[in-house]
This record gives structure tokens, C-alpha cells and sequence, in this order.
């Protein structure tokens, strides 16, 4: 059975990936992603079996304040997880500026959109402090799929939960939004 996740015939450049401090393998890190698990809704019904399987497929990273690990605009393949540390999510106007978005920690999933849908990145993620962080690579899901199914169709069914919550909250925002603007 060949499984791809569309990419639109872009090439993805995971270049920041080589900027930021490789720690290896992730499977190193079991049980702090487990210790994490209580700070993230995605991972809240994981076993510790299930957090040792998805490891073996995933790269552990450091980045140090300051340092972007995800652009805006670019064509990557992967997702993260952030184990410890915060992340500046900026996005930028129609000026050019960087405006903030958001700041997560650790439980946080970022870069799902792009390596499910191979678009270019809608935001980016700059490091406001050491931040440790575990990625998943397009090809590392598939592989999941292939070799640990039922991980595979667990961790699929929570991102497409995680992105319809997503979706509900923007929605709801644009709601409140065109309320507020009809008002004046």
C-alpha cells in the first residue's frame, strides 16, 4: 500500500532544521514526553507504550532564544512538539511587520497544516527561551502508518481533531469579529 500526504509538487526545504542543535533520536526522551503528556490534549489518552513507539520515528531538537524554527513561507514537511521551553507564533501583515499571534509552551503541536497539506508555512515560530522539541517528519507519519497502524490512525484522528478545534476557534473569533464591526 503506497500512503502520501499531498505536497503540490513542492519540494520541501527543512532548512531551519539545520540551524537549530540536533540532540538525536527522540526515543532518548520517552519519559519526559510522557511527564509532558499532562500539559497537552493531544497527547492525553497516549499510553507510554504508544509515546515509545512514535519516538522511534521522531528527531529530538534544541533551540536557543531568539532562534526561528519554523519560517513563514517556507515549504516543510514536518510538525513539532514542544517538550520544554516557549514559542513567539508571529505572522506577518500586509505591511510587512511581524504581529504576534500567540505564545505556547510545552504539549504544544506546531506545523500540523504543512506537513499534512504541503502548503508553505502560514507562520513563524521564533524561540523566546531554550526551547527542546521533538519533530515529526512527513515520512517518518507514513512510515507510522505502515509499520504501527493503529498509532498511525490515533495520532491521524487527534490532528484532524486538533485541526477542527482550530478551525471552530477561528471561526468563532471571525464571528465575534464581524459582531463587533457591525456594531460600529
Amino acid at each position: 500500500m503506497d500512503i502520501q500526504f499531498e505536497n503540490k509538487g513542492k519540494t520541501p526545504q527543512n532548512s531551519l532544521l539545520h540551524t537549530v542543535k540536533c540532540l538525536g533520536d527522540a526515543s532518548t526522551m520517552v519519559e519526559q514526553i510522557f511527564l509532558m503528556i499532562g500539559h497537552s490534549r493531544f497527547f492525553s489518552d497516549f499510553t507510554r507504550d504508544n509515546i515509545q513507539k512514535m519516538t522511534a520515528f521522531m528527531q529530538v531538537y534544541q533551540a536557543e532564544p531568539g532562534e526561528m524554527i519554523i519560517r513563514e513561507g517556507d515549504v516543510d514537511d514536518y510538525m513539532l512538539f514542544i517538550i520544554e521551553g516557549r514559542v513567539n507564533i508571529v505572522k506577518t501583515d500586509s505591511h510587512g511587520e511581524r504581529r504576534p499571534m500567540t505564545i505556547v509552551g510545552p504539549g504544544s503541536i506546531l506545523g500540523e497544516m504543512s506537513m499534512i497539506d504541503g502548503e508553505p508555512r502560514f507562520a513563524s515560530c521564533i524561540a523566546l527561551e531554550n526551547t527542546t522539541f521533538c519533530v515529526l517528519s512527513r515520512d517518518s507519519m507514513v512510515r507510522i502508518i505502515m509499520e504501527e497502524a493503529a498509532l498511525g490512525a490515533k495520532i491521524l484522528i487527534k490532528l484532524v481533531t486538533l485541526l477542527s478545534e482550530r478551525l471552530r476557534d477561528t471561526s468563532s473569533n471571525l464571528l465575534h469579529y464581524l459582531e463587533r464591526s457591525e456594531a460600529v
